[in-house]
């Protein structure tokens, strides 16, 4: 069955970061919306070139969780790399 694309549709017609967080507030649970939150955290880190260590104090991520960011950022769609060599940029700015 294929997945269904309203979901990712929707997302793109929110306007505002506090509609964007009250969305996924409403459509996952706390502990779903904070594991997204901390891999996107781990991505940037991982991207800047902090060390496991650093990415650990910082985020409170497993090492697993920290692999498993560093695999994707490597192997994924490219989207998440592309996201977080921006966000890596403007830091240097």
């Amino acid at each position: 069955k294929e997945p269904s694309m309203a979901l990712y549709e929707n997302i793109l017609k929110l306007k505002t970061v506090d509609e964007c967080r009250k969305f996924f507030e409403d459509l996952c649970t706390v502990s779903e919306a904070r594991a997204m939150e901390q891999r996107f955290d781990v991505a940037v880190l991982l991207t800047q070139g902090k060390i496991y260590n650093d990415i650990l104090g910082k985020t409170g991520a497993s090492s697993a969780t920290i692999s498993r960011v560093s695999r994707m950022l490597s192997s994924g769609t490219g989207v998440l790399r592309g996201m977080t060599e921006q966000i890596a940029e403007e830091d240097k700015e």
